[in-house]
């Protein structure tokens, strides 16, 4: 309650944080979308309302079970807000799962820090295995919906792990990238919820084209210091999906 006054009187968003890891497409087709631009971003992305993302700890690419770690990073700024891009070029029939691991970051108004690894899957010239395949990282959505070639009103589901084992109860925020200006009915309906069942596994239909993503919220093992007091860290497992519409 008291977070929710001092938001309403600071204007502070309640709305969910998300790490974002967006190519330009979830499918490679022909050469011509080999070059590829991932953006990462720290963002509220229904708003469409930016947060700086510090510089991150590591962002790669899976591909063929060998991890890249790309040293390309770019920054850039939306106002005063920093965001950063790599080059990668996908010349070969393969699963590309790019992923990021960003620095923490503080939330004042949670009394906690916050960090979310992130991960997007690209499916490169119908290659089409291995999509399922985790990647090892504390904090993870494996697809158990193959999360690419997907159309609006599908059903997304997945299984959350940490430390790679499935974790059950645990909250999944889900939010639309509303590049278009939508408008939500209420703030209710921004940033939507469901929650693991006992195999750690959620699932949700979504109802738009375009990005969608999951963040599985889970209360880390570790805590880190700031000004002499110990913080609880929300490490989050997200993973973007996109859908389209039929031509």
């Amino acid at each position: 309650m008291k977070i929710l006054i001092l938001s309403m009187i600071l204007g502070i968003s309640l709305f969910g944080h998300f790490g974002v890891v967006m190519p330009q497409d979830s499918t490679i087709n022909n050469t011509n979308e080999a070059t590829m631009t991932i953006t990462y971003r720290f963002t509220h992305p229904f708003e469409q309302s930016m947060m700086n993302m510090e510089k991150p700890l590591e962002a790669g690419v899976y591909v063929d079970n060998k991890k890249q770690i790309f040293s390309n990073l770019k920054e850039h700024k939306d106002g005063k807000f920093s965001y950063w891009t790599a080059n990668f070029n996908a010349n070969n029939p393969a699963m590309y799962q790019f992923y990021v691991i960003p620095k923490p970051y503080f939330e004042p108004s949670e009394g906690k820090f916050i960090q979310h690894i992130t991960k997007t899957i690209v499916n490169g010239y119908g290659f089409g295995e291995g999509w399922d395949k985790p990647l090892g990282l504390k904090a993870e959505i494996i697809p158990l919906t193959r999360p690419y070639g997907l159309y609006k009103g599908n059903l997304f589901t997945g299984v959350v792990l940490y430390k790679g084992k499935p974790l059950k109860n645990t909250m999944v925020e889900v939010e639309y990238y509303n590049k278009n200006g939508l408008k939500s009915p209420s703030e209710d309906f921004i940033t939507q919820e469901v929650k693991t069942n006992e195999n750690g596994e959620f699932s949700f239909a979504m109802p738009l084209a375009g990005w969608w993503g999951f963040a599985a919220l889970i209360d880390d093992d570790v805590k880190i210091k700031k000004d002499g007091k110990d913080y609880l860290v929300e490490i989050g497992g997200v993973i973007w999906v996109e859908t389209k519409d039929y031509k």
